[in-house]
C-alpha cells in the first residue's frame, strides 16, 4: 500500500465571475517524494533568482519570468513521480442548476469528486490538500472529505485519510497544479476579440501541449497517467 499527496487547486469557480470556463485540477505524487519534489522546485526558482518564498502562480506569468515558469513546466514532465489530473467546465455561464433542484456548492462538490475519483484505487491512501481560497476553507475541506469518503464507501476514513485547507506560497508542489489548470483553462477559455491575450501565456500552452503530447482542448483517455485530462459535457453528466 502507497500513501499519496494529492494538491489540488481550482480556476474561475465562483458562480458568477468573467469566465465561461472552470477548472479543477490536481498534482499528487507519494508522500514520501515530497521533500525531494520541493527541493527541487526551489533549486529551479534559485536558478531563475527568484526567491523560494516567492509563489509561482498563473495570474503572475509575465514575460521577464517567462524562463522559470518553463523550468516548472519541464521538471513536471521529467519527475516521475509526478502527476497531473483536471476537470475542465466550457460554459460554466450558462449552467442552470434549479433544473437539477441542486445549488452551485451541491454541483461544485460533485465536480471535485468526479475530478479526482478516476485517480483514486481502494487499495492505496490518500491525503488531499486544497488551497485556502476564504475563511470557509475548513467547511469546504470538511464537506468534501465527506462527499468523497462516502461515494467511495470510505466510511471508516482508511482510504481518504485526510482533506486539508493548506497555503498554496507556503507548498512548492501546489504551484505547479496552480499553473497547469491556469494553462488548461486559458486554452478553452472564451476571450472577447478586442481582448488581448498574453504571448507568454500561450507559448508557456504550446510547451505543454508538447511536453503531453496533447492539445488540451479535448479529454485524454482514463488511464493517462502523466497528463490527465477531463473535459466535462453538461448532456452526459445530468446537468446544465
Amino acid at each position: 500500500m502507497t500513501e499519496y499527496n494529492f494538491y489540488c487547486d481550482e480556476s474561475c469557480h465562483l458562480e458568477h465571475d468573467d469566465s465561461n470556463v472552470m477548472v479543477l485540477g490536481a498534482v499528487w505524487c507519494p508522500k514520501d517524494k515530497i521533500r525531494k519534489i520541493n527541493e527541487r522546485i526551489k533549486l529551479i526558482k534559485a536558478r531563475n533568482s527568484v526567491p523560494a518564498a516567492a509563489e509561482l502562480k498563473w495570474t503572475k506569468v509575465a514575460p521577464v519570468k517567462k524562463q522559470v515558469y518553463e523550468d516548472l513546466i519541464n521538471y513536471f514532465f521529467d519527475e516521475n513521480d509526478l502527476h497531473f489530473r483536471a476537470l475542465l467546465i466550457p460554459h460554466k455561464d450558462k449552467l442552470n442548476h434549479s433544473d437539477f433542484n441542486q445549488t452551485h456548492d451541491d454541483w461544485y462538490y460533485k465536480m471535485y469528486f468526479s475530478m479526482l475519483k478516476a485517480m483514486l484505487l481502494p487499495t492505496e491512501e490518500y491525503n488531499i490538500f486544497i488551497d485556502i481560497k476564504d475563511t470557509h476553507s475548513s467547511k469546504k475541506a470538511k464537506k468534501l472529505q465527506e462527499v468523497i469518503s462516502n461515494s467511495i464507501y470510505d466510511f471508516s476514513k482508511k482510504i481518504i485519510k485526510q482533506v486539508k485547507p493548506i497555503r498554496s506560497e507556503e507548498v512548492q508542489i501546489m504551484q505547479i497544479t496552480d499553473v497547469l489548470i491556469g494553462a488548461f483553462g486559458y486554452k478553452n477559455r472564451f476571450f472577447p476579440a478586442e481582448e488581448k491575450r498574453s504571448q507568454t501565456k500561450q507559448d508557456l500552452i504550446k510547451l505543454i501541449q508538447h511536453r503531453s503530447g496533447y492539445s488540451l482542448e479535448k479529454s485524454t483517455l482514463l488511464r493517462e497517467d502523466k497528463c490527465n485530462l477531463f473535459i466535462w459535457k453538461a448532456r452526459e453528466n445530468g446537468a446544465r
